[in-house]
């Protein structure tokens, strides 16, 4: 127990900045929460935060323990609360953020069965392809598509890989015919979303050749459902992911292309705040989105799905 509250006092420490801080959030004086620090450093032989009277700082093997530490009393923290929040029903308003496209696929057809499993729970959804600061903007959950979170404090969940496509509709093929090369793409009118990684860059693999084309949009714009509607009224070829696309393909109203030719995939995640405890509304939330997507999504969208 006391090298488990060691690890949890500096943990907090570091991600607090302060010492004080970290003792008023584990509920014990300063002098105790100095006590363990100074026990793991003594214990480990090795300083892991420096501090004068202005600042503190980790050093590197401070560094490397918070990073390997804040997984395991996070986990260690989920596992409690899923045995102690089991007969409970959480209640309270579940602020999620997501892109439009994902609001719309996924998660609005997903909230009625949630709801009667957990009518109690009220959600909120804020639609947004940028990323509100989580505290700034009251956000429990976000669905965001990057590899990995700039903040320490925020966990994030793999959801999976998915695949990305480039379609256009009928009319715009038959009027400007189909590209049969990557390099042909400089030539015909793409529709982009502008908040994608280089959006005017697309980097195509066939086996081991690999393509860079630098594109000028017809239109670009900062939602999915925006790119969509022009591509089906014949405007030109977008860039998008496959799940986006999915029910106009089987519909006719989008043809693929390149298909011999594969995009860098896109990563999804679930992301929250690194917490003491977590929140069994963000638990039960996050399980039952992995679930739905797992049993809704068609064959071919995921590459990799937890």
């Amino acid at each position: 127990m006391d090298r488990l509250l060691q690890l949890e006092v500096f943990s907090r420490t570091a991600e607090l900045g302060s010492l004080s801080k970290a003792a008023e959030l584990l509920r014990m004086s300063n002098a105790a929460a100095s006590r363990h620090l100074s026990a793991l450093e003594e214990r480990l032989a090795v300083r892991l935060i420096e501090r004068n009277t202005r600042r503190q700082w980790l050093t590197e093997a401070g560094q490397e323990l918070l990073q390997r530490c804040s997984t395991l009393l996070n986990e260690l923290a989920e596992a409690e609360d899923a045995v102690s929040d089991r007969a409970l029903s959480p209640k309270g308003m579940l602020r999620v953020t997501s892109s439009l496209s994902f609001a719309m696929i996924y998660m609005a057809p997903m909230l009625p069965a949630f709801r009667r499993l957990y009518p109690k729970l009220d959600v909120q959804i804020i639609a947004a392809n940028r990323y509100p600061d989580f505290i700034e903007a009251g956000i429990d959950v976000a669905i965001r598509t990057r590899e990995q979170e700039p903040d320490s404090n925020i966990i994030i969940r793999r959801i999976g890989q998915m695949r990305r496509v480039l379609a256009a509709a009928p009319s715009y093929l038959a009027a400007r015919g189909i590209p049969e090369h990557p390099a042909d793409l400089a030539r015909h009118d793409m529709l982009v979303y502008n908040l994608a990684n280089d959006p005017y860059s697309l980097r195509l693999s066939k086996g081991s050749t690999t393509q860079t084309v630098r594109i000028a949009p017809t239109l670009d714009s900062n939602d999915g459902q925006i790119i969509c509607g022009a591509a089906r009224a014949g405007l030109g070829i977008l860039i998008q992911p496959l799940y986006i696309v999915q029910g106009d393909i089987k519909a006719g109203k989008l043809v693929p292309v390149l298909t011999d030719w594969e995009l860098p995939l896109l990563t999804m995640n679930v992301a929250y705040q690194n917490r003491v405890r977590l929140p069994a509304k963000i638990r039960v939330f996050s399980d039952f989105l992995v679930e739905h997507i797992r049993a809704h999504s068609d064959a071919g969208i995921w590459i990799e799905a937890t």
